[in-house]
């Protein structure tokens, strides 16, 4: 291999994510929709002088503040798409936006947990009617937010070379969603089922005096929340730590090197994630034949998802190591 071939290698982009336009202007409008309802409830709190709605206020802002986060992950992300710092480009960092999310959800149900278990231990006066008006309307507010956040266009799968006689990659696992969308979407649906308790406990604390209601019923959207959150922990750490050696492409990495050469043995594989779909991997072979890593990587060519490929091959005759 000529230095000119060697060079225009080496010169390939490492931007393997486009960003998602679509995620980040949805997330601009439920960001605003979020803080304008929230000033909402925390000046409602104020006026009528209900520590409900205070406190929903002030919770609310814990979510706006998440969303916000999720948001400026997006522009990060875009903006240092070409930096040639992030060696496999900067889709981590909505994944680290969604996961700093979830670790707010944590502080947020652990403050809902705090408040509700206080407020059962010394009941305070709720004004129900104005309550009820706002938690229905901010209900109103979340299942709209929800809707324009919706991650419909990734079904957890990926296919390669449809009707052509490869091999398919499945991965059945919702790990192929935008993570950073998913934990706004968290965020939004939280909101949307604190309030459907609130709501349900402030009806039964009106029609039967049920004071208890109110408090208990944040504790159980306490535990909602914490359910979430963890999911979405287990779910972006998995990416930040790159623990994907359980992923379907790499038992198919392992069948494509198997079917070649009889005398190669697959030796070394690391596999990790560069954007939604897509993979890199460093696969080590040894041989007993020649064997160039030219042909390692035309064996797995047709696994679409895998986008960055690095080859060494181990050449146990001639005892010397090809690299590429």
């Amino acid at each position: 291999m000529s230095k000119f071939e060697s060079a225009a290698q080496l010169s390939h982009s490492h931007t393997f994510h486009e960003g998602n336009p679509s995620a980040e202007r949805k997330t601009l409008i439920v960001v605003i929709i979020t803080a304008i309802m929230m000033c909402a409830e925390i000046a409602g709190g104020w006026i009528y002088n209900s520590m409900a709605l205070l406190a929903d206020g002030w919770h609310m802002s814990s979510h706006t503040l998440a969303l916000g986060l999720s948001l400026l992950a997006y522009a990060a992300s875009r903006r240092y798409a070409n930096d040639r710092r992030f060696n496999f480009g900067t889709w981590k960092i909505e994944i680290l936006g969604g996961y700093t999310s979830a670790i707010l959800l944590i502080l947020v149900a652990g403050l809902m947990f705090f408040q509700s278990f206080e407020r059962l231990l010394s009941p305070s006066p709720i004004f129900y009617n104005e309550a009820i008006a706002l938690a229905s309307l901010g209900l109103v507010v979340n299942i709209v937010c929800a809707w324009l956040l919706q991650d419909g266009h990734s079904h957890g799968h990926s296919h390669s070379d449809h009707g052509h006689g490869h091999s398919h990659d499945h991965d059945h696992s919702h790990d192929h969603h935008d993570l950073n969308l998913r934990s706004a979407y968290i965020h939004v649906i939280t909101d949307a089922a604190t309030s459907v308790l609130a709501i349900i406990a402030l009806i039964g604390g009106k029609l039967w005096g049920a004071d208890w209601l109110d408090p208990l019923m944040g504790i159980v959207g306490a535990a909602l929340v914490s359910f979430w959150a963890y999911g979405l922990i287990r779910d972006t750490s998995r990416v930040l730590l790159d623990a994907e050696m359980d992923a379907p492409i790499v038992k198919a990495i392992e069948k494509s090197i198997a079917s070649m050469l009889p005398r190669v043995e697959l030796t070394d594989l690391h596999v990790w994630r560069v954007a939604q779909k897509q993979y890199a991997c460093i696969v080590s072979v040894t041989s007993e034949d020649s064997l160039s890593a030219h042909k390692v990587k035309e064996a797995l060519k047709h696994h679409e998802v895998l986008v960055h490929v690095s080859v060494e091959v181990n050449c146990c005759s001639a005892h010397s190591t090809v690299t590429q």
